[in-house]
C-alpha cells in the first residue's frame, strides 16, 4: 500500500485539519475492517455486531475527539483499536446495566447487548478494570497489551511504536501477562484468552 498519503493525512491531523480524518478513513478503511475483526474474534460466538459497524462507530467517536494526534501510522492504529475497545466496553456495561434493571434504555450497535453473553460482559469489564490498574502501575506494559491484544500487533511493530526494544516488549508482554492473569483470576472464575495466549 502507498503509505504516501496516509502519511500526508496523518500530517495534517496532528497540525489540527478538521478534514484529515474524512481524508484518511478511506485510505485505511480495510485495514480498520482487520483491526475490528481481531476485536470481535474475542467476543462471543453468535456474535452480530460486524466490523463494518465497528469502523463506523470507531469513526464517530475519532471524528468527536476534540484533539487527535497520532504520531505515526502505528500510533492512529492503536488509537483506533483502544476506541474499538472503548465501543465494545460501553457496550458490555449497558448490557450489565440492563440485567440489573436500571431502567436505562441504550441505543444498541446491531443488537450487541442482546447477543453478548453475561459471562462475555463480565470478561470484557474485568479486563478493562485489570488493564487500567495496570496502566496506574506500569503505563508501558499496559500500552503493550493494548497495541498487541486489540490492535494486533506484533512484538516488533508494538516496540516500533513504543520506541522501544524488542526485548524490552517480550519482557513487558510476559509481565503484563502475569499481571493480568492474577487480577483476572482473583475477580473472574474463568481466565480471559489474553492470559493463556
Amino acid at each position: 500500500m502507498n503509505t504516501g498519503p496516509i502519511t500526508g493525512c496523518l500530517t495534517k491531523l496532528r497540525g489540527g485539519d478538521p478534514a484529515a480524518l474524512d481524508e484518511l478513513f478511506p485510505l485505511i478503511y480495510d485495514e480498520l475492517k482487520i483491526v475490528a475483526r481481531s476485536q470481535l474474534a474475542r467476543e462471543a460466538t453468535g456474535h452480530t455486531l460486524g466490523p463494518t459497524a465497528l469502523v463506523h462507530e470507531a469513526y464517530v467517536r475519532l471524528a468527536d475527539r476534540e484533539k487527535l494526534v497520532p504520531e505515526d501510522r502505528r500510533h492512529f492504529f492503536a488509537i483506533a483499536a483502544q476506541t474499538m475497545r472503548r465501543i465494545l466496553i460501553d457496550h458490555a456495561r449497558s448490557r450489565k446495566r440492563a440485567k440489573r434493571g436500571s431502567g436505562q434504555v441504550a441505543v444498541p450497535l446491531e443488537e450487541i447487548e442482546s447477543l453478548m453473553t453475561e459471562n462475555a460482559a463480565d470478561e470484557l469489564l474485568a479486563l478493562d478494570d485489570a488493564l487500567d490498574r495496570l496502566a496506574a502501575v506500569n503505563s508501558r506494559a499496559a500500552q503493550v497489551v493494548e497495541r498487541r491484544f486489540f490492535a494486533g500487533l506484533s512484538l516488533e511493530e508494538t516496540g516500533d511504536s513504543l520506541g522501544v526494544s524488542l526485548k524490552t516488549v517480550q519482557r513487558d508482554w510476559l509481565l503484563a501477562r502475569a499481571w493480568l492473569r492474577k487480577e483476572i483470576d482473583s475477580s473472574l472464575p474463568d481466565q480471559l484468552s489474553i492470559t493463556r495466549s
